[in-house]
């Protein structure tokens, strides 16, 4: 069975050589404990500590600074410490404290649709409608349908009118009204 001591130092063997640069020149400018979290961020951090869990380093490195604490400053600065480190949550890797992109707390704020696009969209339901492009319902040739519908949708957009027949006037009549 491996001491608690030797275990310490390969974990930090393991954060300083195998976890890159970054995370190397993180530990000797803040510590190891920061030097883990940033180990854990990145993926060859996260292979080098296969086995270990966050908690388990994070418990390990506040032994020894408890340790460290009590061999210098005597009995009572171990005690403060270890309080400190109870009473201080235990922070989230990055990988788990962001969602898709986005913060933890965060509310995903919609994306609002611009007239433009609710306009091609009903110029769209209007080609679908018709038999134009395909018998009713689909759209066989999508790419010169969807063509259709952005030129009208931007020559009506500019001011100009509707054509006077066909489907191209019934997609034009679907964007006049979104685009009113």
């Amino acid at each position: 069975m491996v001491s608690t001591k030797k275990r310490l130092e390969q974990i930090e063997n393991a954060i300083l050589v195998l976890a890159g640069g970054g995370a190397g020149f993180a530990a000797g400018r803040m510590g190891t404990g920061r030097a883990a979290q940033a180990a854990v961020r990145s993926p060859v951090g996260r292979a080098a500590l296969a086995g270990f869990t966050y908690g388990q380093i994070k418990q390990e490195l506040d032994a020894r600074d408890v340790e460290v604490a009590e061999r210098e400053f005597g009995p009572t600065a171990g005690a403060l410490n270890t309080i400190a480190q109870r009473l201080t949550p235990l922070p989230l890797p990055l990988a788990q404290a962001t969602v898709t992109g986005m913060e933890l707390g965060k509310k995903a704020r919609k994306k609002t649709v611009s007239k433009f696009s609710k306009a091609v969209s009903a110029g769209m339901k209007a080609a679908k409608a018709s038999t134009s492009y395909g018998k009713k319902g689909t759209i066989n040739n999508s790419k010169k349908a969807f063509t259709a519908v952005t030129k009208a949708a931007s020559r009506i957009n500019k001011g100009g009118k509707v054509a006077k027949k066909g489907v191209a006037r019934k997609i034009g009549l679907a964007i006049k009204k979104v685009l009113k």
